[in-house]
Formats: structure tokens, C-alpha cells, sequence
């Protein structure tokens, strides 16, 4: 990192989901992009600044919090043909790796759960920056994106099109900007 005492923030942080986004972007009928985000969402961070490969992560997504801007489309991801809500009500990841790539660039890699498959994620994040906020708080920003093939997690359902192509792309774009609060 440049211009940053690392060593300062060193310490264990709480998401503040109020003033953070975990989104994903997915092509549409093959000609435009549909965004979301999840609205309910909690995590802690543990940052290591002597030792950034020593931190880590954890985020668990409330999988009924999902929001396209469509009530309709919002209930036919929440159902069986996607997110199956009723059975598996939380997505999550778990940090398994962290690595600085050199400025304020990183790198975190975990287990992204989705219906009870497991796999791998690998995160590129950029550190935003750190302040002392007007209630005392200490903030840390980060600001990520990652891509993923729904298949990989068992997200197959799917429509053709009579011009060629399907309904919604397999590559998901997740986009990521955290705000995390030093615990006490």
C-alpha cells in the first residue's frame, strides 16, 4: 500500500451493511445487462497489517434479500428453478487465502457457498481507504468485483430464444463495496 500505515489498522471489523453493497450483474435475452444487489448481509473482517496475508473474511448473504428492481423477477430467483429460498436460506464465504498484490491492490480467496455447493472465489479488491468517521468509528473501504459461472454452483434454469441464444448468461459479474467498522 502506499501512503498507509497498515500497521494501524490491524484489528477485527464489522460489515456495516447500511453503507455497503454486494451486488452481481448478468446478461439479459443476450443484449443488456440486468444489476442486483442483496439487501441483507453481515460480515467481519480481520485485518492484518504487519501481515496482510494473514487476514480474512466472512460474509453471510440473507438469500430472501435479493433485489433486481422487479418484484416478479426478484420471486422467480427466490423459487425453485433458482435460489430455492425455503431450502437454502443463506449464501456465504469464507476466506481462505488474502494477498497483497502491491499498492492498494489485494487479492482474497474463499468458499463461496451457494445451495449447498461450495466452491471457489477469488476476489480482486482495492483498498479505498481508512477514516475515523464523525461518531468515532474507525472505517476501513474496500472495493471488489469477481466473476462466477452460475452452473458451477448447480444455477442451470434457463429459456431459449428463437433468435439463438438463451434467456440469462452463466457469467455472473459480483461487484463488492464494503464498509467495515473497527469492533471496540
Amino acid at each position: 500500500m502506499t501512503n498507509t500505515d497498515l500497521t494501524a489498522l490491524t484489528g477485527d471489523y464489522t460489515i456495516d451493511a447500511s453503507h455497503s453493497t454486494i451486488g452481481f450483474t448478468v446478461r439479459h435475452a443476450m443484449v443488456t445487462n440486468v444489476k442486483g444487489k442483496f439487501n441483507e448481509f453481515s460480515g467481519s473482517l480481520h485485518l492484518d497489517g504487519g501481515a496482510p496475508s494473514a487476514s480474512t473474511a466472512s460474509i453471510d448473504v440473507k438469500m430472501d434479500s435479493i433485489d433486481t428492481g422487479s418484484e416478479d423477477r426478484d420471486g422467480h430467483l427466490k423459487s425453485a428453478d433458482f435460489f430455492k429460498i425455503e431450502e437454502f436460506p443463506t449464501m456465504t464465504f469464507r476466506s481462505t487465502k488474502a494477498e497483497a498484490l502491491g499498492d492498494e491492490d489485494y487479492r482474497i480467496t474463499g468458499d463461496l457457498t451457494i445451495l449447498g455447493t461450495t466452491k471457489p472465489l477469488t476476489i480482486d479488491l482495492e483498498f479505498n481507504g481508512a477514516a475515523k468517521d464523525p461518531f468515532g468509528n474507525e472505517r476501513v473501504g474496500f472495493e471488489g468485483k469477481a466473476e462466477i459461472k452460475r452452473s458451477e454452483w448447480g444455477l442451470t434454469w434457463n429459456a431459449a430464444l428463437e433468435t439463438g441464444g438463451v434467456l440469462i448468461s452463466d457469467k455472473i459479474k459480483l461487484s463488492f463495496d464494503i464498509s467495515a467498522i473497527k469492533n471496540a
